[in-house]
């Protein structure tokens, strides 16, 4: 049985190992909406066995401008080549987080939009069908008038996270970070991933984002490789942590 990760709340996690390669890329991993930095703790165990520094971002979830103005500022914070991952809407984020420095050697998308100048994860979503996560939404509204957007708990297991033992799965739910639903709606700039090799792993049972638009958006950017996780689900980088790390370290290595 796949041992699962054990779930913690952080604003950030970093791991370094005390065999940290000097020449190895800092990755940096960009959580998407209804989840948090500690979605990737089974991600950065494995990266830090093998020498890379990793930095799991804390994601404000309110605008992809604003969000990726906050990664650019932990970019630019670290030396040397970094390694940007962005799972769900943190793909939209990394994407334009890489417009906004020069050391962006990698884009690497789990289970995330790799949007178009102009397109948004809202219309990405609903480009094929398969989604059905409007339906498991719960809509928080706020005193500005705005709403943000949570996943109901009752449904999270089995919209977010049907692969994930359900124990772990209420766990998951009572910690998601909610996503200012103009977040979801608002476009994007200048697609990097024009310009960055970008790599994609996703999973074939995805309920949030249709593993047909994933498809289409890694086909799109010439990804220099995508994996597809048969049966996983959006919570791909909790139930294949193996698989989301080595494609993060063939990016890292530029294979």
């Amino acid at each position: 049985m796949r041992r699962l990760p054990t779930f913690i709340v952080s604003a950030a996690l970093t791991l370094t190992s005390p065999a940290l390669a000097e020449d190895k890329a800092t990755v940096v991993l960009v959580h998407g909406a209804f989840a948090g930095s500690s979605s990737w703790s089974a991600v950065i165990r494995d990266l830090d066995r093998n020498g890379f520094r990793t930095i799991a971002a804390a994601n404000p979830l309110r605008s992809v401008a604003g969000d990726a103005a906050s990664v650019a500022a932990l970019v630019a914070s670290i030396q040397g080549p970094v390694i940007l991952v962005g799972h769900s809407y943190g793909g939209a984020v990394i994407t334009e987080a890489a417009n906004r420095s020069d050391r962006i050697k990698a884009l690497v998308y789990v289970a995330a939009f790799a949007p178009e100048a102009g397109e948004s994860s809202a219309s990405l979503s609903r480009l094929y069908p398969g989604t059905t996560l409007d339906s498991a939404l719960r809509p928080v509204a706020l005193r500005d008038g705005t709403r943000e957007l949570l996943i109901q708990a009752d449904k999270f297991h089995d919209q977010f996270a049907a692969d994930v033992p359900e124990a772990i799965a209420v766990l998951m739910a009572a910690t998601q970070r909610p996503i200012a639903e103009a977040a979801l709606a608002e476009t994007s700039g200048k697609a990097s991933w024009k310009t960055i090799p970008s790599y994609a792993i996703y999973g074939s049972a995805d309920r949030n984002i249709p593993p047909a638009a994933m498809q289409f958006m890694a086909e799109r950017a010439q990804a220099v490789k995508t994996v597809v996780v048969n049966g996983a689900s959006h919570a791909v980088m909790v139930t294949h942590p193996r698989e989301v790390a080595a494609l993060i370290k063939e990016a890292a290595s530029g294979r």
